[in-house]
């Protein structure tokens, strides 16, 4: 393992964070709330130790595909140990442990919080809870590409390991380019957001705020009312559509750009994740109209929750605890199925889905006709042996890792419902479950040890497991 590389390339994320801390401190020291201090005791020390850690003298030895792994796993834990530290002493959390879970939910952009009421903490500390979202949607290794030259090879480790779906690629032939022209839709996409949400009447401070979280499809509130609270069918209409735009490979859009329209019509992922959208929205509408009396209301609410519970965003207008159970178990299938590759969504990911679906069907085909030679065909090509075969091994542990969490979770002594899509939440990157945790509660149930056991649920699920298996891998030592 090429430990002085990993070692300069983590003191380059730690410095960075600092910077990314200074938007926070300047919205500190604007409403003068009390916690620019918070900020500065966390931003001097971190910048001073990754400037030295990242003017370690590496060798020439070139990246491997195990370095990248570990860099990712270790760079995601490092940010959220430091990104906790404000979170803790700007007084808003009883416990350290408290605000670790709640700064992992923030990068993972998951959403699972703690706080029964947000706006009780200082401004600066909700703008630096939300723009962890921003930071970690798209994520924070490829930000680090876009800002800080690498070799080509070495880039593409990081982005392997990072890039959520299975399979990972460059949009052109320079990782950095690649990195900033999805950051460059990224951010335009987010601009626009925060205008239409602003004209439409929400306050300036909760348009940024409630922008980072629906383009890092996040979750994070600026009040325990929610998106509900603001009591506007436009703004949940402008942010439900949104989370589904953020929700969609960003592929697509570099393909829009360049004019290649009839490529993005073509993309069965695409369809398939508008298709279940619609069928799950007019599912559920249907079936809470007697609750609702209202059949516009009925299809706003039932839009918006599938748009937030699929894109794994958490974002909550109504408190679907009460709905009928047909409507809670389509929404605890979008929980698993999740949004589309390649974008800023979790979940098991569209293409994914696709892939297990379609081998179920090749394999019955095969039974009856042994002799035929069928394949595995995703937008018309077939799927090459190494992904399909990645894509199994992904789905098993998965699903052993959901039942594992899920069994160490009882040891709380929470129901099962609670426990279950808990764990669901939190390692698909969703927020909020149902029962005890759902989108009118918090995780403030769950003791310290549980919190940081869903803390390792989330950075799991963000990294899509292996990154983080091989922190613990015998050869990722050596």
């Amino acid at each position: 393992m090429n430990k002085r590389k990993i070692i300069s390339f983590i003191g380059k994320i730690i410095l960075i964070e600092a910077v990314l801390m200074i938007p926070a401190l300047l919205v500190a020291f604007i409403y003068g709330d009390g916690d620019a201090s918070a900020f500065l005791t966390t931003i001097i020390p971190c910048a001073i130790i990754g400037f030295l850690l990242s003017r370690v003298k590496q060798s020439e030895e070139r990246m491997s595909s195990r370095d990248g792994y570990f860099i990712v796993a270790t760079a995601w834990i490092v940010i959220s140990v430091i990104g906790a530290i404000p979170l803790y002493l700007g007084g808003g959390f009883p416990t350290y442990i408290n605000a670790l879970f709640e700064m992992v939910s923030g990068f993972t952009t998951t959403g699972a919080s703690i706080l029964a009421e947000p706006a009780d903490l200082g401004h600066g500390i909700i703008f630096w809870r939300s723009f962890s979202h921003w930071i970690g949607g798209m994520g924070v290794l490829v930000f680090v590409l876009m800002v800080m030259p690498m070799e080509n090879d070495n880039s593409m480790h990081l982005v392997r390991a990072e890039v959520p779906g299975p399979t990972a690629g460059k949009l052109v032939p320079r990782m950095r380019t690649t990195s900033m022209i999805l950051y460059g839709i990224y951010t335009a996409m987010t601009v626009i957001l925060i205008v239409l949400l602003w004209v439409g009447g929400m306050p300036a401070f909760d348009s940024f705020c409630i922008a980072f979280g629906t383009a890092g499809t996040g979750g994070f509130a600026v009040n325990a009312a929610g998106i509900g609270g603001y009591a506007s069918a436009y703004i949940e209409i402008v942010i439900g559509i949104f989370m589904l735009l953020f929700g969609v490979n960003f592929n697509l859009y570099h393909l829009l750009l360049l004019g290649k329209a009839k490529e993005v019509l073509k993309s069965e992922e695409a369809k398939v994740y508008l298709g279940i959208v619609a069928l799950s929205t007019v599912a559920i509408a249907v079936n809470v109209l007697n609750q609702t009396q209202s059949i516009g209301k009925s299809f706003r609410d039932a839009f918006f929750q599938v748009s937030s519970i699929i894109t794994t965003t958490g974002f909550a207008t109504v408190d679907y605890n009460y709905w009928p159970e047909f409507s809670k178990h389509i929404l605890l299938l979008l929980m698993v199925i999740g949004a589309c590759a390649g974008s800023t969504g979790g979940g098991m990911k569209i293409s994914r889905v696709i892939i297990v679906v379609k081998s179920m069907f090749v394999e019955i085909k095969q039974i009856i006709a042994p002799k035929a030679v069928v394949n595995v065909r995703l937008d018309k090509k077939p799927v090459d042996k190494q992904t399909l075969s990645s894509t199994r091994i992904y789905v098993t542990t998965y699903m052993l890792l959901i039942c594992l969490f899920t069994v160490l979770l009882s040891l709380d002594g929470l129901d099962l419902t609670t426990n279950f899509t808990a764990v669901l939440a939190c390692f698909n990157n969703i927020g909020p479950g149902l029962g005890a945790v759902g989108p009118a509660a918090n995780f403030s149930v769950y003791s310290d040890p549980a919190q940081l056991l869903l803390s390792a649920a989330m950075l799991t699920g963000r990294l899509e497991i292996f990154p983080m298996f091989l922190l613990f891998a015998k050869s990722a030592h050596e």
